[in-house]
């Protein structure tokens, strides 16, 4: 390690690395990137120039040679999660590596095995999770606020820009359900722990899911519901539904650093819990810093990684064949 900091190094110059990731990295106070690299080497050399990376290498092996990259992100396209990450575990680092972490749960089983055995650490950019609005959250429903939980209601969609958007592109696992369900996939997990059955159906353009309905089902008669979609409008949100009374979330996934609240309705009552604006992405960097530098276990183990990714392969297999599926 760079003494008290964790060395970034950067593969590709990819959308969120750019727009979320490296301004977050920078605000780190353990954190310094040292080194991108790209396919396309002008678009590396230009963001290297705009967050002053020292560094650019003329390729991801390259880069993961360099003894001064400690850990490295991995915002690739969802197909190269799974190569990437296995030859930066083997390189010696660490990965936080973009959501979702593979294609499917067998490849995600890998990455996990094959970073435990070369002793780095894997995490899944969840970022969400590390918000306030979502500890908060979890504490009121495990509370009783509402009553014993039922029903966890979200959606996640958006309209893509253009057609050659590599999400609509089926061999780089693009699809809805990929992009943007998994975050409402997560999330019910996140309140309810680990469904039994799943059932989906979705609207299938160019080979890949561009709207994806689906039900989860989960012990104790708990229900988790979901919309998601690439070809839609902008929407999302999450609501809590126990027997007393509901919680309802209205920017779950990307709050950005504007203040978020969580209206709770009991009966005819109302009340707003107020949280105060932060940057989730620059938390998540910091919980992962923290477990590199002081070797502590993450707060969501990569395993947990591998059970998303089982529930999506369910989810897939549900849409297809148009049968309940059991996991």
């Amino acid at each position: 390690m760079g003494g008290d900091r964790v060395r970034w190094g950067i593969l590709g110059a990819a959308r969120i690395a750019v727009r979320r990731v490296l301004p977050a990295l920078l605000r780190s106070e353990r954190s310094a990137v040292v080194a991108i690299a790209s396919r396309d080497r002008d678009r590396a050399t230009d963001t290297a120039q705009q967050f002053q990376i020292p560094k650019v290498h003329p390729s991801y092996d390259a880069l993961l040679a360099d003894p001064e990259v400690d850990a490295v992100y991995n915002p690739l396209p969802n197909s190269l999660h799974h190569l990437w990450t296995l030859r930066s575990a083997e390189a010696g680092k660490h990965v936080l590596c973009e959501k979702p972490l593979a294609l499917n749960a067998r490849e995600a089983q890998q990455m996990v095995e094959v970073c435990r055995r070369r002793g780095v650490l894997l995490q899944e950019a969840f970022m969400y999770r590390f918000h306030p609005q979502t500890e908060r959250l979890q504490e009121l429903v495990g509370s009783g606020e509402i009553g014993t939980p039922w029903l966890v209601r979200s959606a996640f969609t958006f309209l893509v820009a253009t057609d050659e958007d590599i999400r609509l592109n089926p061999e780089l696992g693009g699809g809805g359900l990929m992009d943007v369900g998994c975050y409402c996939v997560n999330i019910g997990r996140l309140l309810f722990g680990e469904p039994h059955t799943a059932f989906a159906a979705s609207n299938i353009e160019g080979g890949v899911d561009v709207r994806l309905a689906g039900l989860l089902r989960f012990g104790g008669d708990r229900v988790a519901e979901f919309d998601c979609g690439v070809r839609a409008p902008f929407r999302q949100f999450c609501e809590v539904v126990g027997a007393s009374g509901s919680i309802m979330v209205e920017r779950p996934f990307q709050p950005e650093e504007r203040p978020a609240s969580l209206l709770i309705r009991r009966g005819d009552q109302e009340r707003r819990v107020e949280i105060p604006g932060t940057n989730q992405y620059v938390r998540m960097i910091a919980h992962f810093v923290d477990c590199v530098l002081s070797q502590r276990p993450p707060r969501y183990p990569p395993e947990d990684a591998v059970a998303n990714m089982r529930v999506i392969d369910a989810l897939r297999e549900s849409a297809k064949s148009g049968q309940t599926v059991g996991l």
